[in-house]
């Protein structure tokens, strides 16, 4: 556990270092974003130093993580919200469009992955590999727009993007299933697979066992340490905000929120939200590794 905590503060201060730094060396000057190029060198300086700009690195950094010590991830350079108050709105966003994504990609990636390796080498496990492939390689940047001309502006059924209707979601979260159901259906398949094959499986079926509790009860289950561990880095990615997504369907998650602070040189809404994407990513994997306890027998005797 002691090692566990020190992971967890090493890898968010190395984040925060390298988030700082970064931001700052990109090219651009908010100041300058906020004036425009026609304001005076008076004014930009006096605002320079209303904001803190003007100190040194060490100092700004210093100041922020005195700040996020006391639990203060700062405000908005334009728009002096607190960011507390923007991820009140913008991190759950996201989360219920993540949720509502990986849902769709196990509903239809598990099944599938176990049909495919039930029927290995016919042709319906040829068709659900080409079909599993090729949504893939589908980009969401592809995916998505075709989804919405489809179902919101050819046939009606849906908002083409915004989040001013509770059915707003379901384009997104279907761009972002089917690619997640397609790298979960080949995961599901070839995990599968390889235990189908393994001597406790022969044993069960000699045993007289019928082929759903040998599959459900005994393969799937031993299958599933792979399927965890891609459920938890897609979970990680989901949670980080999927940029592209969500700027095709406006939809106002941290992803987006992220994009629009670079683009303003909004400095600390940008460190805000790398360090939830990081803390989203530490807590996920901390999740995956106590599930993996949970149904993986060996490693639970390993801890004890």
């Amino acid at each position: 556990m002691i090692s566990r905590l020190f992971q967890f503060f090493t890898v968010i201060f190395g984040v925060l270092v390298l988030t700082f730094l970064l931001i700052h060396l990109v090219p651009g000057d908010p100041v300058e974003v906020m004036l425009g190029e026609s304001a005076s060198m008076a004014d930009r300086e006096s605002l320079r130093e209303q904001l803190g700009l003007n100190q040194p690195l060490l100092t700004q950094f210093g100041s922020y993580l005195n700040k996020l010590a006391h639990g203060d991830l700062g405000r908005s350079i334009h728009t002096k919200t607190p960011i507390i108050e923007l991820f009140k709105t913008r991190y759950p966003a996201s989360v219920q469009l993540a949720l509502l994504s990986m849902l769709i990609g196990l509903l239809i990636g598990v099944p599938l992955g176990i049909y495919a390796a039930l029927k290995a080498g016919r042709w319906q496990d040829i068709i659900v590999t080409i079909v599993s492939v090729r949504l893939s390689a589908m980009p969401v940047f592809w995916l998505g727009p075709i989804l919405m001309l489809v179902f919101a502006v050819w046939l009606g059924w849906l908002p083409v993007s915004g989040m001013s209707e509770p059915t707003a979601i379901i384009l997104p979260a279907l761009t972002l299933g089917f690619g997640l159901s397609a790298i979960l259906t080949r995961m599901t398949r070839t995990s599968l697979l390889e235990v189908l094959n393994e001597d406790f499986i022969r044993t069960a079926r000699a045993k007289g066992l019928s082929e759903r509790t040998v599959i459900i009860r005994h393969a799937l289950r031993a299958a599933l340490l792979p399927i965890v561990t891609i459920v938890g880095l897609q979970m990680g990615s989901l949670l980080a905000g999927t940029v592209i997504t969500e700027t095709i369907f406006s939809w106002d998650g941290i992803g987006r929120l992220l994009v629009e602070s670079i683009e303003k040189r909004d400095y600390p809404v940008t460190q805000a939200c790398v360090l939830a994407v990081a803390l989203s990513y530490v807590v996920i994997n901390f999740i995956t590794d106590m599930v993996y306890r949970l149904i993986d027998p060996r490693m639970r005797s390993a801890n004890n």
